[in-house]
C-alpha cells in the first residue's frame, strides 16, 4: 500500500465481539438523529405559524445535523462491521470536508439565531422590517458559503501535501490528523487552519456571546413579563449553543488525548454517547 494514497483506521484493531455492541450502539444513534431532526423539519415545513425567521433557522440547523451525520455514521458503521479499515486520500478528504463544514455551519447558523433574538428584543417594533425573507435568506445563503469556500481552501492545502505515513488515530478523517502525516512543511497549514478557526468559530462564538449579554442587560430593564418571554424565546438557541460548544470542547480534548491514553473502546463510546446527548437534549428542546 503506497503511503499518502490510502488510509488505514488503527482505532478499529483488536475490538472483537465488541464490534457489534458498538455497531448496534451507533446504529441506534444515528436511527434517533434522523428521526428527530426529519420530525422538526417536516413539522416546521408542514405548518404555515412555523414559517417565521427563529423556525427557518431551526429547521437549518437540522438538516445541518442530517448533512453533518450523513458524512460520519455510514462510513463508520460499515467500519465497525468490516475487517478491512481502509479508505482511499479522496474519500477520506471529503469526508473531511464534510464534517468540517458541519461543523462550521452550526456555528454561522448558531450567530444568525442569536442575531435573530437580539432585534426580536432590542427592537420588537422593527422587527419584521429589519429581518425580511429576503435579508434571511441572504444571510443564509451567506453563512452556507463562507464555510464552504475557507473549509474548501483547507482540504485542498491538505491534498497538495506528500504524506510519509498512513495510520489514521481516530473514527473518521480529520484535516488535522492527515496534516500531521505529511514529510513536508506544514507551516501554511497550521496558519491559514488558525486564521480559519478564528473566523469560523472564536468570532461567531464572541457575537453571540455578546448577543445574550445585550439580551440580558435588556432583560434586566424590563418586566418580569417580559423577561419570562425573553427567556421562553431564546431557550432553544441557548441549550442547542452550549450543548453544541460541550460537544466541540470534548471533541478537540479527544483528538489532543488519543495516541494511546484512553483505551480504545472508551474513546468510541464517549465518542457516540457525547454526541447523542447534545443532539437529543437540543432537538428536543427545539420540539417542545
Amino acid at each position: 500500500m503506497e503511503n499518502g494514497t490510502f488510509f488505514y483506521f488503527n482505532m478499529f484493531e483488536d475490538m472483537g465481539h465488541l464490534r457489534y455492541f458498538f455497531f448496534c450502539l451507533s446504529f441506534t444513534i444515528y436511527c434517533l438523529i434522523l428521526s428527530f431532526n426529519m420530525i422538526i423539519v417536516f413539522v416546521i415545513v408542514l405548518e404555515t405559524a412555523l414559517h417565521q425567521p427563529m423556525y427557518i433557522l431551526i429547521s437549518c440547523l437540522s438538516v445541518n445535523s442530517l448533512y453533518g451525520t450523513a458524512g460520519l455514521f455510514p462510513r463508520l458503521l460499515s467500519d465497525l462491521l468490516s475487517y478491512s479499515h481502509t479508505i482511499s486520500r479522496y474519500a477520506c478528504q471529503v469526508q473531511a470536508f464534510v464534517i468540517y463544514t458541519y461543523a462550521s455551519y452550526e456555528y454561522t447558523i448558531l450567530t444568525l439565531m442569536a442575531y435573530d433574538r437580539f432585534i426580536a428584543i432590542s427592537k420588537p417594533l422593527q422587527y419584521h422590517s429589519i429581518i425580511t425573507p429576503r435579508i434571511l435568506a441572504i444571510m443564509i445563503v451567506l453563512a452556507c458559503i463562507f464555510p464552504l469556500l475557507s473549509v474548501g481552501t483547507g482540504i485542498i492545502l491538505t491534498a497538495k501535501l506528500k504524506l510519509c505515513g498512513h495510520e489514521l488515530t481516530k473514527l473518521y478523517c480529520s484535516n488535522w490528523v492527515i496534516v500531521k502525516l505529511s514529510c513536508m512543511n506544514t507551516a501554511l497549514n497550521n496558519i491559514f487552519g488558525f486564521v480559519v478557526l478564528i473566523i469560523t468559530v472564536l468570532i461567531p462564538l464572541s457575537f453571540i456571546l455578546f448577543s445574550y449579554i445585550k439580551i440580558l442587560i435588556i432583560c434586566q430593564r424590563n418586566s418580569s413579563e417580559f423577561r419570562r418571554k425573553a427567556y421562553q424565546t431564546c431557550l432553544p438557541h441557548l441549550v442547542t449553543f452550549v450543548n453544541y460548544s460541550i460537544t466541540t470542547v470534548c471533541e478537540v480534548t479527544f483528538s489532543r488525548y488519543e495516541d494511546g491514553v484512553f483505551p480504545q473502546a472508551v474513546q468510541i463510546l464517549m465518542h457516540r454517547v457525547l454526541n447523542v446527548s447534545c443532539k437529543l437534549a437540543s432537538n428536543f428542546t427545539l420540539l417542545v
